[in-house]
């Protein structure tokens, strides 16, 4: 085969002398890469010669020739399958758009024709000498070469390998082919395995990186999401839990006895199913379960099978479809909608209209969410008059409010001196002063009450505050918002009144109860006398966040999600990522009762955590995952294990959404929510979010999360013990 090796350089320096020595642009490299997993992967599948050809197409370094040839053992005999390997390499070649690619087409087909008769008459000579072959094949490379140095660089520098993905994954997630795209999670994921994978195959490099990185970011992740829900989790729960709970059943036990029966059907060998399950699921801890059922003695080793290699095919089953699910099941979650005529924006506020209920829609967000410090659109004005009438000479600042308790004199120009109202000035007449109202009031009675409407910036120029307002005050509680305004309101007007977490309408008569919420907006020191004189503190958007209770709410969610109640030998937890976005859940649904719970959480630092721990997350998990496909791929298992593991994951959603969208005629973003929880696939679910513009989804995720979550694993070590 040596000769045979060297016959194919010269064949491949024959037929392109001119071939650069490096590719020279990134599609040349990565056509040479998708080559040399092709041709990887084919040979080892349908090559039945006892020993084979292992090509190496990306062999970069200062003697580059672009063809290397070695062996591995392979068991067997014939010769069947090269020509469908060479026909294999032919079309790839042609159908890759790359000067590179099409210039090696020729030295392809004659390789493919060389390796053919060579293999044929090493055989023999190959089967005589038995294992001695492997001794003789070479050793591992010392990364060379621009690649080569710069994967080398990662491996040993993994926080550099982390945010590389982040920073190629972001952009390739934005391309749109067709109308389709990734997006930034699954940008990320197919970075992060497409780097660890090249540096295993080609090189043998590993990215290890500890688990803790991919567990802190998670826990982040998890908790932003949940307080970024959490206002509306319950009254989801009330609204659709018992469809919520059906669709979790069907895509659990579908993905169950899809795969289960599927792996008996084709003759896979014990531990493929239960990997295949932990895979498709994307919940490792399953593989956990089947694990101790093997060891335990629950499953019955066949005669001449070892518990290793038991284990050995669940990893396997797990690692190829752990891989093929993350990437489809976040591209098909997240294209439902529109794969049935859907909108998903339009759907998706029309979710946010249904949750909201009978809420006032002018009222804003609710407090301690995104948006709720936004002043939006205001029917109040600050105008400017000329005291021009008698009878408002003489009078203060806040005479005039109790006479008018809908309009407030803010500001007083005298000349060159500017007098701020909250000094209670005593008007003159020629003053000009700043008068806040609702507009169509100023307009239709400003002048006559005052007196000519003049252009004088100095007393209209205010920065307007939004602030909320805990209701905490015995005395402040069975008042009406026109008694109140009367008391507190100078120079703020109400924008919104918050009771439970829901906005209602807020009428003169409207009685205040303790515990509301109050949103009002005006000059700086009007909200903070307003909230003076409430014994209140005002709660505004702020960039600061309170990280002590932040880093406490995660402790507690941690240690939630960790405690486990052990029945029949299997463990039944939360989970540690489900207890943090619970916690989250929780410290969002009491800031919106009470503002001031929980301390400031800037909205800046909350998007901060939700989009950089999910990105970083999956990032962790391809550098983990992305070696082990490689060793995967032996034999028509492989085919199999794909297989199973993408109808695992993709029929189970789908058969929830057909049951929501037809059956139960639910809204299709919020089914599509439910569908991603059910399939325990945060991801996916953050797909949903960028294509629908809102964050309603997750209303319907951590039912069907936290169920499935518990009953994977239950059905996960039956499989296991059944196999």
């Amino acid at each position: 085969m040596a000769a045979v090796a060297r016959q194919l350089q010269k064949m491949a320096r024959d037929v392109n002398p001119a071939r650069p020595r490096f590719p020279q642009t990134i599609e040349d490299l990565f056509a040479w890469v998708v080559l040399e997993l092709i041709v990887r992967w084919t040979f080892s599948l349908i090559w039945t010669t006892r020993w084979v050809p292992s090509f190496s197409l990306l062999y970069i370094n200062d003697q580059y020739t672009g063809l290397e040839v070695s062996e591995m053992s392979r068991p067997g005999t014939g010769i069947r399958g090269v020509l469908t390997a060479m026909l294999a390499m032919l079309l790839l070649a042609v159908a890759t758009n790359s000067t590179h690619a099409k210039a090696a087409a020729p030295a392809l087909a004659a390789a493919a024709v060389s390796v053919s008769v060579g293999a044929i008459a090493a055989t023999d000579a190959k089967a005589a000498t038995g294992d001695a072959s492997s001794a003789a094949k070479p050793a591992d490379k010392e990364p060379t070469g621009v690649v080569g140095w710069t994967l080398g660089y990662l491996s040993k520098n993994t926080f550099a390998f982390l945010f590389l993905a982040l920073a190629l994954g972001y952009p390739l997630g934005r391309v749109s082919v067709g109308g389709i795209s990734l997006g930034a999670t699954a940008g990320t994921l197919v970075v992060s395995v497409g780097l660890a994978l090249l540096g295993s195959a080609v090189y043998g490099l590993t990215f290890n990186i500890p688990g803790l990185v991919e567990d802190i970011f998670l826990m982040m992740f998890m908790y932003a999401l949940g307080m970024r829900v959490g206002p509306q989790f319950f009254s989801g729960l009330a609204r659709g839990g018992l469809d919520f709970i059906v669709i979790a059943l069907i895509v659990c036990f579908s993905n169950v006895l899809i795969i289960f029966f599927g792996a008996k059907a084709v003759g896979l060998e014990p531990g493929y199913a239960a990997g295949i399950v932990s895979g498709s699921y994307t919940v490792t801890a399953v593989m956990g379960v089947a694990g101790s059922a093997v060891s335990s003695g629950a499953f019955k080793l066949p005669d001449g099978m070892t518990a290793d290699a038991v284990m050995a095919n669940m990893a396997a089953g797990y690692a190829i479809s752990y891989i093929l699910s993350s990437v489809t099941i976040i591209l098909l979650i997240k294209y439902l909608p529109a794969m049935f005529g859907v909108d998903p924006v339009k759907a998706a506020k029309e979710a946010e209209a249904s949750f909201a209920g009978d809420s006032d829609p002018d009222a804003g967000a609710l407090p301690g969410t995104a948006g709720a410090g936004l002043l939006g659109f205001s029917g109040h004005q600050i105008r400017s008059y000329r005291v021009e009438h008698e009878e408002l000479a003489g009078k203060t600042v806040q005479d005039l409010f109790r006479e008018h308790p809908h309009a407030a004199v803010l500001r007083v120009v005298r000349g060159d001196e500017v007098i701020e109202a909250s000094d209670n000035p005593t008007l003159q007449m020629g003053d000009v002063i700043g008068v806040a109202g609702r507009y169509g009031d100023l307009v239709a009675k400003g002048s006559d009450l005052a007196g000519t409407e003049v252009d004088e910036p100095r007393a209209r120029r205010f920065d307007i505050e939004v602030a909320d307002l805990y209701v905490g005050k015995i005395e402040h509680a069975g008042m009406t918002l026109e008694e109140l305004g009367r008391e507190i309101g100078f120079g703020v007007y109400l924008k919104g009144l918050f009771r439970g977490g829901i906005a209602i309408p807020h009428l003169p008569k409207t009685v205040v109860e303790k515990g509301d919420v109050l949103r009002i907006a005006g000059p700086d020191w009007c909200v903070k006398q307003a909230a003076k004189a409430m014994n209140s503190t005002p709660i505004v958007e702020t960039a600061y966040t309170e990280v002590a209770f932040l880093s406490a709410a995660l402790v507690m969610g941690f240690i939630i999600g960790h405690a486990s109640v052990v029945i029949g030998g299997i463990p039944f937890a939360l989970g540690t990522s489900a207890g943090c976005m619970l916690m989250g859940i929780m410290v969002s649904y009491f800031r919106t009762r009470k503002p001031t719970f929980g301390g400031p959480t800037s909205e800046g630092a909350r998007a901060f955590l939700n989009d950089i721990g999910l990105s970083l997350f999956v990032a962790v998990l391809g550098a983990t995952v992305g070696p082990k496909i490689l060793s995967s791929f032996q034999g028509t298992v492989v085919i199999w294990i794909a297989v199973l593991g993408l109808a695992g994951a993709l029929i189970p959603p789908f058969l929830a959404w057909l049951y929501g969208f037809y059956i139960r005629k639910m809204n299709p973003i919020i089914l599509a929510g439910a569908c991603a929880g059910g399939r325990n696939s945060t991801p996916s679910l953050n797909g949903v979010q960028d294509v629908s513009g809102s964050a309603i989804a997750a209303v319907a995720y951590p039912v069907p999360y936290a169920l499935t979550s518990a009953l994977i694993l239950i059905l996960g070590y039956m499989v296991m013990v059944f196999s």
